[in-house]
């Protein structure tokens, strides 16, 4: 392989290099909760309450429902409004960014609802086939 088509691969590879910037924006969305805040907040016509989200995103904790909207804003995909009421109150919606990048995860989400059925019953085969014997060569 010539030293041009090396240099190719590397740029086309970028993207999986270890230090390459992109890989911690993907960490970020290849986050559990961080798929489920952003299609969430995609699919809601209005700004979000954090006791909406959390009732929303069924099993998620106080405190890892606060780390993902902290690491969303930090990110610049979620905004996060204060009004100064008493208590506060607070809503959150997506950016510019975050619509974008909750197309993108409302997209597996859909993916992942009409493709459950199958996933599961690959995984009952898979697993059948597992637990079966091995079964002897011929001698």
């Amino acid at each position: 392989m010539d030293t041009a088509t090396r240099r190719a691969l590397a740029d086309e590879f970028a993207a999986y290099r270890r230090d390459c910037p992109s890989r911690t924006v993907v960490e970020v969305l290849a986050n559990k909760w961080s798929l489920y805040v952003l299609a969430a907040l995609g699919r809601s016509d209005r700004p979000l309450r954090f006791n909406e989200l959390r009732r929303i995103l069924d099993g998620i904790t106080q405190k890892m429902l606060t780390q993902t909207l902290r690491a969303l804003e930090r990110d610049g995909l979620v905004a996060r409004a204060v009004y100064p009421t008493v208590p506060p109150r607070v809503q959150y919606s997506l950016t510019e960014e975050g619509r974008a990048a909750g197309q993108l995860t409302t997209a597996i989400a859909d993916w992942a609802v009409d493709h459950a059925h199958a996933i599961h019953a690959a995984r009952a085969r898979f697993d059948a086939r597992a637990a079966q014997p091995p079964v002897p060569l011929p001698e």
